[in-house]
């Protein structure tokens, strides 16, 4: 295995090096920079990792360098980064979001192979939706070496131009709180028809699994399941009809948009 180097150890970096690690690649190959002790402490008993308090020693000699850090300090983090990644031609992989890879570039100060990742939350268990952009300097071997390691965090998604990121960002990236929101909704309505708020989250959260599990296993269009589903004048017609009426799909298309135009304002924030 290549040496796979992990700039910030948080929950993100923690789940993938754990993915590695469950699917046997050999720990000794795995590094992690991390500021904190306790948490360098922990990634080294859990999962058996080297972990340094310098980022510069952790990714000298490194074939792949994972940017887990919050994009607010990527900048000084790259600067910092710049000659010992020059030294190493390492493929970069950030997953810091609304930063592109131009800007990446820019701060290391070099040419760089680098691959975007636009992660979720639902990654932390395994059941991730990632999209992945890569830029010109990345080649097949690179995108392959990229996907072994987001496997194991769900599945991956490449799109090939890089402004489709934010699409990602409305539709997978912020996506998991909308999903969050769709279940405390049903929640307060169950709760004002008279059930237990404990049941109704209970029944509503699964509904949401289950639903999910039976659009991937099958392979159906969402659009024919919701149809198999539906009988005329039933319930289920009422409950839909209802959406209609208030626009429903307008509701979602603008909320994919404010947070898609918002990673594009992350993105400009900062441009020097």
């Amino acid at each position: 295995m290549q040496r796979i180097t992990f700039i910030g150890g948080g929950n993100m970096a923690r789940s993938l090096i754990g993915g590695l690690v469950a699917s046997g690649n050999d720990a000794g190959a795995i590094h992690v920079a991390e500021p904190n002790a306790d948490a360098r402490d922990k990634l080294e008993s859990e999962f058996g990792v080297t972990t340094h308090a310098d980022n510069d020693d952790a990714a000298r000699n490194a074939d792949i360098v994972v940017l887990a850090v919050k994009p607010q300090v990527l900048p000084g983090v790259c600067e910092a980064l710049g000659p010992v990644l020059t030294e190493s031609h390492a493929l970069v992989i950030s997953i810091a979001a609304g930063i592109r890879t131009d800007q990446i570039e820019h701060w290391l100060g070099h040419e760089a192979a680098i691959v975007r990742v636009m992660p979720n939350t639902p990654s932390l268990i395994g059941a991730g939706a990632n999209g992945l952009f890569a830029n010109a300097r990345v080649d097949d071997d690179g995108r392959r070496r990229t996907q072994s390691i987001l496997d194991a965090s769900g599945i991956c998604e490449w799109v090939g131009d890089e402004s489709l990121m934010d699409t990602v960002t409305g539709i997978s990236g912020s996506a998991p709180a909308y999903f969050f929101l769709m279940v405390e909704a049903l929640e307060d309505a169950a709760a004002a028809n008279g059930l237990d708020r404990e049941s109704a989250r209970r029944l509503a959260a699964q509904t949401c699994y289950g639903a999910g599990r039976m659009m991937m296993e099958s392979g159906e269009a969402p659009a024919e399941l919701r149809r198999r589903v539906t009988s005329p004048n039933g319930t289920t017609q009422a409950a839909l009809d209802s959406f209609a009426a208030d626009d429903l799909r307008t509701v979602v298309a603008h909320a994919v948009n404010a947070a898609r135009k918002r990673g594009g304002e992350l993105a400009a924030a900062n441009d020097d």
